[in-house]
């Protein structure tokens, strides 16, 4: 139960590259994966969680290894993380930035298109939002963390009246 068959380091450096690659394999895949779980992405993350780890623990079952392991990931996090709050340049490159699925009622497709959205995913986040049509959307927007966020035009304004400021 304590004997480790390899040196402790070892499990630190496969953690560390194990946690390194999977974080660029998840941000190419894009946001829609991270955010919105369907049963098959589901079923990639399960699967590719029992693939990386007998690369992580080079075959020892032993709690000490599990631990390190356990240890050498949550720190790697937690060095993201403090990472991404102090440089923008790091945020952006882990996070992303937000891009703009409809301006004044008009579907970027190219966005929708790198995004792997389809219009059936717009449709349920419209009417998540309250409304059916794209015409009634002044902006809805992919969040980095795969969310859409959409804003509503002002009733008036879709009906042609001017807003009152």
């Amino acid at each position: 139960m304590f004997s480790m068959s390899v040196p402790w380091w070892e499990f630190v450096v496969r953690g560390f590259v194990v946690y390194a690659f999977l974080l660029v394999f998840l941000r190419l895949t894009g946001r829609r994966q991270i955010g919105q779980y369907d049963p098959f992405d589901l079923i990639l993350l399960l699967i590719l969680s029992n693939a990386v780890q007998n690369s992580m623990n080079a075959g020892d079952n032993s709690l000490i290894g599990g631990l390190i392991s356990a240890t050498t990931l949550i720190a790697c996090h937690s060095i993201v993380a403090q990472l991404s709050y102090r440089s923008r340049r790091v945020s952006r490159w882990v996070d992303g930035i937000p891009k703009r699925l409809i301006s004044n009622g008009q579907v970027n497709r190219q966005v929708m298109d790198a995004e792997l959205l389809t219009s059936d995913d717009l449709k349920a986040a419209l009417r998540g939002a309250g409304c059916l049509h794209t015409y009634e959307v002044e902006q809805a927007t992919i969040e980095t963390n795969g969310q859409i966020t959409i804003v509503l035009r002002n009733r008036d304004s879709s009906s042609g009246a001017s807003d009152a400021v």
